[in-house]
């Protein structure tokens, strides 16, 4: 242990393959603290620094896998996650032996030859970060090699509004009985999982206050299958007024079908819609009605265009984060700030009152 010239402290030690573990504390007992937990047996006779056992990390990464409690579409991801982008790299190397050299090589690789955008880049690398710090939490490393990983910068588009006329013509491009769903998305706002997680049970038509109550959305498991599931966050439970003429649209698709409280008011061939069956239906649709890369192609588009008529007729920041189930307003106002351009107007207005010659 040696006092540095900044005033802190250094202690280091080397593991049993030779390789040095350094921090820096401000005060001497905190250094000395943490040198004893990493290099004193623990109460299992095992050795706190990293044993020298040939453990890959796929070996590890697949027990890791097996006790996490992620929902069945999660660990489908994290599966998927982990068998494309990061086996091929790293999952024959002993766990042991990767640096944090090794990290940022393998996130170059992704991102330049892999050629993955830099969200998925971000996404794996947490997954791999997080069983780094399990193997830490089991005294199998002391450090995680993804700490201080300079990762790609995600580039974030400006929200470009579908136009009316879109969402018509993507009305008509799609089959009968998933007309409904594009007049129900566009006028609710609502995700994909939650608009095909939809049961009868959940909508509220008649009366003078017709609603929908999100509380679940349906989710795509291997297979493909589907099952109703938790939503994205608790600030997605929510429930959403319903126009005019969503409750028309809606109404019209029901009438002469039997779904039963708890059946799915939309289907697919009548069975519930995967997403992975949705898309070949829909991409066609939606190449037809214009939708592109400016404006989104998939059914997130219909989500922005809701948005953005609740913006245009002067719905303020916190309407427009409950009825989407934003977590915060500052989430609604990172998507959608410069949709709101009246505020533009009023600050040339408020200074050109006070300084107008």
């Amino acid at each position: 242990m040696a006092l540095r010239p900044n005033g802190r402290w250094r202690a280091r030690y080397r593991d049993s393959n030779g390789r040095e573990h350094a921090r820096h504390f401000v005060q001497q007992d905190d250094a000395q603290q943490w040198l004893d937990e990493v290099t004193a047996p623990s109460t299992i006779g095992r050795p706190t620094q990293p044993p020298g056992d040939g453990v890959t990390f796929r070996e590890y990464a697949e027990m890791w896998r097996s006790i996490r409690l992620h929902r069945a579409s999660s660990s489908a991801h994290v599966e998927t996650m982990l068998r494309r982008h990061v086996y091929p790299t790293l999952g024959d190397r002993r766990l042991v032996t990767i640096v944090h050299s090794d990290i940022q090589s393998w996130v170059c690789i992704l991102s330049a030859a892999g050629g993955l955008a830099a969200s998925t880049v971000r996404v794996v690398h947490g997954i791999v970060s997080s069983i780094f710090l399990a193997a830490i939490r089991d005294r199998r490393l002391v450090t995680n090699p993804c700490e201080g990983t300079r990762l790609p910068t995600r580039e974030r588009r400006l929200v470009v509004p579908l136009r009316t006329e879109q969402i018509t013509r993507l009305r008509a491009e799609v089959p009968h009985e998933l007309r409904a769903l594009v007049t129900f998305t566009a006028g609710t706002g609502m995700r994909q999982g939650e608009v095909f997680g939809v049961t009868r049970d959940r909508l509220q038509l008649d009366g003078d206050d017709p609603v929908v109550i999100v509380d679940r959305q349906l989710r795509t498991l291997p297979g493909p299958t589907t099952a109703l599931g938790l939503l994205k966050t608790t600030s997605s439970r929510r429930i959403i007024p319903l126009p005019r003429v969503v409750v028309k649209a809606l109404n019209e698709h029901l009438q002469g079908q039997e779904l039963g409280e708890n059946g799915l008011v939309f289907t697919l061939a009548g069975r519930p819609i995967a997403r992975s069956t949705f898309g070949h239906v829909w991409r066609p649709a939606a190449q037809a009605a214009g939708l592109s890369e400016l404006t989104g192609s998939g059914m997130h588009a219909l989500r922005h265009y809701y948005a953005s008529l609740l913006i245009r007729y002067g719905e303020s920041v916190r309407t427009v984060q409950a009825r989407l189930g934003h977590a915060s307003p500052s989430e609604t106002l990172e998507t959608y700030a410069h949709l709101w351009h009246d505020s533009d107007d009023r600050t040339r207005s408020a200074i050109d009152a006070e300084l107008a010659l």
